[in-house]
């Protein structure tokens, strides 16, 4: 079959993910960051007269993706929205039961290789990070955020040590000048926090701390894994794709408790249909990419996947624990 172009992003454990959904002819999967296309390509060409329904909030990534759509004959159903809505968003497209979901976590490739996003430091460009190019931006927070909550989250978000001095930095630099800049925002991280010989660059962790409240992406996250249980239908798989311990640990956390290995209610009250498990693991591990991946990938090295498979229990209620693990917790300040 004739396709669209290559794409800029390498998908991240696509055969790993292939195997995971267990794709077969006639199936309705879907891809609910759909980058550029990558997962959705892969799939469509799995099995015959396979459908997917693909998700991105990003209006470029959706604009990239239509010669996709149009080189598999209308197999690939694009939608504009957050993850965190797939049920819905599947529903409304005409797809109210699906055979898979994967999502790929985080920021792509090509957010990051364009320097006007403003999600990197390595080009200098406008602080912006926001995936769906709406809503306040990096700059918004940099300028309006207190110094507690920079320092809460750039110690949550980023796991960043030195939190209070960089949001100390932060807040003496903008009484200054406007941050308006990736590179601005590097040099005031880089005069607090010291590079580590062959380490990452010092205002990594800012970064990704910053993008991540942005884009509220640990609260999308912990939605959509409740929009998939209630969208999968018996025997559907679920893929998920992590890059830091911080997603990984809800993932891990929901498909704990929704699969049994985790106690969920009162372990006082008799068991009822509610707390039977709505998942079944597949693998006991989550899998990592292997050397030659890595090599090819750096962006592979922290990656993890973890699978589970739809039992035929109802979905349940939205986890209020799981729910609750994005925000900031009360005791950030006092680990500072």
């Amino acid at each position: 079959m004739s396709a669209a172009a290559p794409p800029r992003h390498v998908p991240v454990l696509l055969a790993e993910v292939l195997d995971a959904l267990a794709v077969k002819a006639g199936g309705v999967y879907l891809d609910g960051t759909f980058g550029a296309g990558g997962y959705s390509r892969a799939i469509l060409e799995a099995a015959g007269d396979v459908r997917v329904v693909a998700i991105d909030r990003d209006p470029s990534a959706l604009a990239a993706g239509r010669a996709l759509g149009e080189a598999f004959g209308g197999r690939l159903t694009l939608c504009a929205g957050e993850f965190s809505r797939l049920d819905a968003i599947a529903a409304e497209a005409g797809f109210a039961a699906l055979d898979g979901v994967t999502l790929d976590i985080g920021v792509s490739s090509m957010q990051l290789d364009e320097a006007g996003r403003g999600f990197s430091f390595r080009a200098d460009g406008p602080l912006d990070m926001r995936m769906g190019q709406a809503g306040a931006s990096a700059a918004d927070l940099v300028a309006e955020a207190s110094e507690e909550e920079l320092a809460d989250i750039i110690f949550h978000y980023g796991e960043e040590r030195r939190a209070r001095q960089v949001a100390r930095a932060i807040v003496k630099a903008r009484s200054l000048e406007p941050i308006a800049t990736t590179r601005r925002l590097a040099e005031i991280v880089a005069s607090v926090v010291r590079a580590e010989p062959g380490g990452i660059h010092p205002a990594t962790r800012t970064f990704q701390a910053i993008r991540i409240a942005v884009n509220d992406e640990l609260g999308e996250l912990a939605r959509a894994l409740h929009a998939a249980e209630r969208a999968l239908k018996p025997g559907g798989r679920l893929a998920i794709v992590t890059f830091h311990s911080l997603e990984d640990r809800i993932v891990k956390a929901f498909l704990s408790r929704r699969s049994g290995r985790a106690p969920s209610g009162s372990r006082h009250a008799p068991a009822t249909a509610r707390d039977l498990p709505t998942f079944t693991l597949v693998g006991r591990q989550p899998l990592a990419a292997g050397e030659a991946e890595t090599r090819a990938n750096p962006r592979a090295r922290s990656a993890k996947l973890r699978v589970a498979e739809r039992t035929d229990v109802p979905a349940r209620e939205p986890d209020a624990e799981i729910m609750a693990m994005p925000a900031l917790p009360d005791g950030a300040k006092g680990r500072r």
